[in-house]
């Protein structure tokens, strides 16, 4: 049963990603704007791909219900 759980967990985590990766949602962030000095796309990949990997890590790594 938690196994079964782990892996919606994850196929979710899968399909957020993908679909924040895709390219009409990459548009959103293709503009000329600066947060910090940093251009907008780089860094939003970049937050994007460290908050999957953090929501990946939390769900394996959490103690069984």
């Amino acid at each position: 049963m938690l196994r079964a759980l782990l892996t919606q967990r994850l196929w979710a985590v899968f399909v957020a990603g993908w679909a924040l990766l895709n390219f009409p949602l990459l548009t959103l962030w293709g503009q000329e704007a600066r947060v910090a000095g940093l251009p907008l796309l780089p860094l939003a990949l970049f937050l994007i791909w460290a908050g999957l990997i953090a929501l990946v890590a939390w769900i394996v790594e959490r103690q069984p219900d």
